[in-house]
């Protein structure tokens, strides 16, 4: 299978670059993968499509403030991107620089210090001067997505974050969980459906490009998740609507090997066990999300959905309009 299987033209105008001004104002394109049959709809929407027989499954993760900015001691500057934290002052992190960096390399960040330990795959072992969450907390940046060309401010601390996140951890928002408030939430629970949470920490690799022509030499990052008893009782005999491939990655992983680790690589040919139906936004050409939900509904429903969407001009990717996928 080709990577360039999973192309479209989006104009770049279309890519959001900020929120809508409420949580709930976005729009809604409902893709009914049976017939292929599309509609237009409002968020605020959601809430009429649910009833007793499903529970609404929720990634609770938090995103951390993971990117600092720092120099070394010739001047250069440094970009480290947490990944994960490893130890009270030791974390698992990208690092941009002029030069690789080598073990014992220093890099001042403010009045922090941060010591290059070593190199694992990707990522460097950064030892700190301070606890790395206290660090992240007062020096650190919110990780937007790399087409979202802004700098971060405090509109988007609040607004790249979801309502109900709990658990700190993920270096980038459970996007389709941003179009919820609390408001939303109840009237889904007066439906009679019920809401579950997880925790699934999105790591660094939801950034990343495929790097092969063939779709089945990528291999996936890991992200950590947990799945509590509440949440597994809750989907016995029931509908699973998913929101987001974060939570469906969890879900899906989970059914084929009980892990608190997951580098599940979901593209077409995929057997789904739990997950019957999935809120989710609009994503990148060629990525490995634009495969899971390809995988979910179909290649050409979603291409011909994502047509609609252009034409329609919905608004794409984190801070874009949502989609709800029927099998």
């Amino acid at each position: 299978m080709l990577v360039s299987d999973f192309d479209y033209a989006l104009p770049p105008e279309l890519v959001a670059q900020h929120p809508v001004p409420n949580r709930t104002a976005s729009r809604l394109l409902h893709l009914d993968a049976a017939n292929g049959a599309l509609r237009d709809l409002a968020f605020t929407d959601l809430p009429g499509l649910v009833d007793a027989r499903d529970v609404v499954v929720l990634n609770d993760t938090r995103v951390i403030k993971a990117r600092l900015f720092g120099r070394k001691a010739s001047g250069g500057r440094v970009e480290i991107f947490v990944e994960r934290i490893a130890g009270a002052r030791e974390a698992l992190a990208l690092m941009r620089a002029g030069h690789s960096p080598k073990p014992g390399t220093e890099v001042m960040i403010d009045d922090v210090l941060a010591t290059v330990q070593g190199r694992e795959g990707d990522l460097y072992r950064v030892a700190f001067s301070e606890e790395v969450e206290k660090v992240l907390e007062r020096l650190g940046n919110v990780p937007l997505p790399p087409y979202i060309r802004h700098l971060p401010d405090a509109g988007d601390a609040a607004r790249y974050q979801t309502v109900y996140a709990d658990s700190p951890g993920a270096v980038a928002a459970p996007t389709a969980g941003l179009h919820f408030d609390h408001k939303t939430l109840e009237e889904i629970r007066k439906r009679g459906a019920t809401i579950a949470k997880l925790t699934l920490h999105v790591g660094f690799g939801t950034f990343q490009p495929v790097r092969t022509d063939i779709v089945e030499e990528h291999r996936m990052h890991s992200e950590r998740y947990e799945i509590p008893r509440a949440a597994r009782r809750a989907m016995e005999g029931k509908r699973v609507l998913a929101v987001g491939t974060t939570s469906l990655r969890a879900l899906e992983s989970d059914a084929i090997r009980k892990h608190r680790e997951t580098d599940i690589f979901i593209y077409p040919g995929f057997e789904f066990r739990v997950v019957h139906r999935l809120l989710t936004n609009f994503h990148l050409p060629k990525s490995t999300l634009l495969m899971l939900v390809s995988a979910f509904a179909g290649r050409e429903n979603i291409l011909r959905a994502y047509r609609h969407a252009v034409e329609k001009r919905y608004r794409f990717f984190s801070y874009g309009d949502a989609m709800l996928i029927e099998r």
